[in-house]
């Protein structure tokens, strides 16, 4: 099974990529996410719909604000958080992956929350509990290598909803390093199926992979082009962690050619919103005065981020799979 997203019966039993997924899945998330916002805004902030569960988050690569609203999210949600140290844990001891989990499964999980710098793990950690007769544990990929950050991109998606409604109507510009990002390719996944008619790619061409126009995608190498009347900007981080070699010149010339400033935005309809998956780079991928200004929505995206994720695992929870 490539993607052991959905039981039998069409239900999400794992969150591993927004690729492939139904439309009413994802507005199934969205509208539930809305509920739980909320809930958020309540002087009791918690619910009791995974009271006597365990959910495991397995950080294989850092992440501090991922990991912290993904605890926030179960927490509120009444579970029981385990936080797995990867740095001192028995995969640095030399533990495969696999019997991790398995030893991690014995100790009746009921979610793994995953993040991992190899493409798949998710995926394969998904498969291995359905061959080992492991099937009630549920798996949600967190980021895994430049693949996938389902929740980052439903998140995104909510957020676009709550300040533009109609994604049929909307064009949407993603900016920055689109070759390395994981945020960029889950948000084209599901920005497509929600029916964005105008999706495009600005960035340099050592950054912009060709291979997107496969995917309906308009790729633009001059920012000015690329942002003109558009009603979303989604900013990228600059992933040197990921590079290999000489993709860009230097931070300067790369905020002089596509870093957000005031100049620039004003390019978009003077409703755009601009948002950004963080951690940013001020002064290399954004302005502070674009990032702290009117139409950035940066900071709601991670209240919404909490509700999203709450969204998800209270779904999973609700399905078996079968």
């Amino acid at each position: 099974m490539k993607h052991p997203q959905l039981n039998q019966a069409g239900e999400l039993t794992h969150l591993l990529t927004l690729e492939g997924l139904p439309k009413r899945i994802l507005l199934q998330i969205l509208d539930t996410a809305a509920s739980f916002l909320t809930v958020n805004q309540r002087e009791v902030k918690n619910v009791p719909l995974l009271r006597g569960q365990s959910v495991f988050n397995l950080f294989f690569e850092n992440s501090t604000r991922t990991r912290t609203t993904f605890e926030i999210a179960a927490k509120r949600l009444s579970a029981d958080v385990v936080n797995l140290d990867v740095s001192t844990s028995s995969t640095a001891k030399g533990e495969s992956l696999l019997d991790t989990i398995d030893n991690l499964a014995a100790m009746q999980a009921d979610t793994f929350v995953v993040r991992h710098s190899q493409s798949g793990a998710p995926f394969m950690i998904a498969q291995h509990l359905n061959k080992t007769g492991q099937q009630h544990i549920h798996v949600i990929n967190a980021g895994d290598g430049r693949h996938a950050h389902p929740t980052q991109g439903l998140l995104d998606m909510y957020t676009i909803r709550h300040y533009k409604k109609d994604f049929t109507q909307l064009r949407v510009a993603i900016v920055g390093d689109i070759l390395h990002s994981r945020v960029a390719r889950s948000d084209i996944h599901a920005l497509t199926t929600l029916g964005v008619p105008e999706i495009r790619a600005i960035g340099p061409r050592t950054l912009v992979p060709s291979t997107l126009t496969s995917m309906g995608v308009h790729l633009y190498t001059d920012m000015a082009a690329g942002l003109r009347d558009v009603d979303v900007i989604i900013m990228l981080r600059l992933q040197h962690e990921r590079m290999r070699g000489a993709l860009l010149p230097s931070a300067g010339e790369y905020f002089k050619h596509y870093g957000l400033t005031p100049e620039k935005l004003a390019l978009a309809k003077p409703d755009a919103i601009v948002m950004h998956p963080g951690p940013m780079n001020r002064g290399v991928e954004i302005d502070s005065a674009v990032a702290d200004g009117p139409q950035s929505v940066i900071l709601p995206q991670v209240t919404f981020g909490i509700a999203c994720r709450m969204a998800v695992m209270s779904i999973l929870a609700g399905n078996t799979n079968t």
